[in-house]
C-alpha cells in the first residue's frame, strides 16, 4: 500500500486531517476522534502529546486538539479556536479557574466535591477532586502529563484553593495504555494527604493514598441524601464500600447492614460510623464482609426481608463487549433484592457503567420486576451529583444512574 503523504503544516503548526466521519463527530461537539478517522499522517509524524491543528479532508479548520500516539482516542479537542503549545498551560489554568467558579454556584452542604471532570470541564485527561483541605488529581493523557502543563495545574490549584496538600492518584494501567513512564501515587505539593470531610452533614475519614477512584465516591453524594429521605425500617446496603449510603440512612432506619467484599473498606466504614456516633444516636451499623451476589441469593432463599435495599455495584460493563453479561448481572441483583423487600419497601438501584444506557437499565429493572412478580413505582431517577456535569452531546459523561423505587406486591 503506498504511503499516505502527510498534510502540510499551517504556519509551523502540527496538522491532523480527519475523515468526513471524524469531522462530523467534532461538528456535533463530541470532543473525541478515533484513530481510524485520521487521514493523511503516518504513525511517527506527530510526537506523543502534541497540540495539533485539526482540519477536515478539504482543509476546513475545526479547532485545536491534544494528540495521543497510543490511545485509540487519538484526538481530544481542547478548543474550537486556535491554541499553540506555548499557550496551552495558560488555557489549562483558565479552564481550572472556570471549573472552580462553576462549582461555587452549584455545590452546597459539603467540603468534598469534584472540581475538574475531564471533558465535561473542557479539560480532557484531567480529574481533580477536593476533600476539604486536600486535593486529589488524576492525569490520564500524554498532553496533560507534560511538565509545563503539570506545573500550571498545581500552581493554579494552589492559588485558587490554598490546599494543605495536593496529591496525585496514579492508575498504572492508564499510564501504560498512554505509553507514559511508570509513576507512583504521592504528594505533589504540601505535606498532608488525609483529612476529614463532610457530605450532607455526615462525616467521613479520607486517606488520599488509599481506597478506590480518588479515595471516595463523590458522584453519589446527592444520591446518598436522596436515599435517606425515603429509607425506613430494616435496611441493607449492598456494595457499601466505606458506608456512604448506610451512614446516611441509619438515622431513619431501625437497623442497617452494610455488605462489601473488601475488608479495608469495611474497616474504614466502621471508623466512619464511630465518627458519626452522636448523629447515629446509639444505633450501630452491622458491617458484613461477603460477596453481595452470594449474600443476596442466600438471604433470598432463607426468606430474609427488608424495608430498604441499596444496590450500588461496581461497573459491570467496562467495554461494549461486556454489555450482555453486565445486563444479566444487574438483572440478577435487582431480582434478588425485589424478592427480599416487604410491601411498600424502597429499592435504591445504581449503575455506573456508561455502556449501560438509561433505556437499558430501565428495561433490566422492569424485567426483574416482572420475574419477581412485583409492581414498581419510580420515585426518582437520578444521575451523578451536579459537580460531575453532563455534556449534552457526550454520552460518556452520563455514566451514573440511580433509581429510587417503591416496591409493591
Amino acid at each position: 500500500m503506498p504511503k499516505k503523504p502527510a498534510p502540510p503544516a499551517h504556519r509551523g503548526e502540527l496538522l491532523v486531517r480527519l475523515s468526513a466521519r471524524g469531522a462530523t463527530r467534532l461538528q456535533a461537539r463530541h470532543p473525541w476522534v478515533y484513530r481510524s478517522d485520521i487521514i493523511g499522517i503516518e504513525e511517527n509524524d506527530i510526537p506523543p502529546g502534541s497540540v495539533v491543528r485539526v482540519e477536515d479532508q478539504r482543509g476546513k479548520f475545526l479547532g485545536t486538539a491534544l494528540y495521543s500516539s497510543s490511545s485509540q482516542i487519538a484526538i481530544r479537542m481542547i478548543s474550537h479556536g486556535s491554541v499553540s503549545r506555548a499557550e496551552l498551560p495558560e488555557l489549562i489554568a483558565e479552564r481550572i479557574r472556570a471549573a472552580i467558579s462553576y462549582r461555587k454556584a452549584l455545590v452546597s452542604d459539603t467540603d468534598a466535591y469534584r472540581i475538574v471532570f475531564s471533558e465535561a470541564d473542557f479539560l480532557p485527561g484531567l480529574i481533580v477532586d477536593r476533600y476539604n483541605d486536600v486535593l486529589s488529581l488524576q492525569i490520564l493523557t500524554q498532553a496533560i502529563d507534560a511538565a509545563l502543563v503539570r506545573q500550571a495545574i498545581v500552581t493554579t490549584l494552589k492559588q485558587e484553593l490554598r490546599p494543605t496538600g495536593i496529591l496525585e492518584r496514579v492508575e498504572a494501567r492508564i499510564r501504560e495504555l498512554e505509553q507514559l513512564p511508570p509513576l507512583q501515587s504521592g504528594l505533589l505539593d504540601g505535606d498532608k494527604s488525609s483529612t476529614e470531610i463532610r457530605m450532607n452533614g455526615v462525616a467521613f475519614h479520607y486517606d488520599g493514598l488509599e481506597g478506590q477512584k480518588t479515595g471516595a465516591f463523590l458522584d453519589q453524594r446527592e444520591n446518598y441524601a436522596a436515599a435517606a429521605q425515603y429509607a425506613h425500617g430494616e435496611a441493607l446496603d449492598a456494595f457499601c464500600y466505606q458506608g456512604g449510603f448506610a451512614l446516611h440512612m441509619a438515622p431513619k432506619c431501625s437497623s442497617v447492614m452494610g455488605v462489601d467484599s473488601s475488608r479495608p473498606a469495611l474497616e474504614m466504614a466502621d471508623k466512619n460510623s464511630a465518627l458519626n456516633a452522636e448523629r447515629l444516636g446509639g444505633r450501630e451499623i452491622e458491617w458484613i464482609e461477603a460477596n453481595a451476589f452470594d449474600l443476596l441469593r442466600d438471604y433470598s432463599a432463607a426468606n430474609r426481608r427488608y424495608d430498604t435495599i441499596v444496590l450500588d455495584p461496581p461497573a459491570f460493563a467496562k467495554t461494549k463487549r461486556d454489555l450482555e453479561k453486565a445486563l444479566g448481572g444487574y438483572k440478577e441483583l435487582n431480582l434478588r433484592a425485589m424478592k427480599m423487600l416487604r410491601p411498600g419497601g424502597i429499592l435504591v438501584t445504581c449503575s455506573c457503567s456508561f455502556h449501560v444506557s438509561p433505556a437499558d437499565f430501565l428495561k433490566v429493572v422492569a424485567d426483574a420486576a416482572q420475574d419477581a412478580h412485583k409492581s414498581l413505582r419510580i420515585i426518582e431517577h437520578r444521575g451523578a451529583a451536579k459537580d460531575h456535569p453532563i455534556l449534552l452531546n457526550v454520552s460518556e459523561t452520563r455514566y451514573l444512574q440511580c433509581m429510587i423505587l417503591s416496591v409493591s406486591n
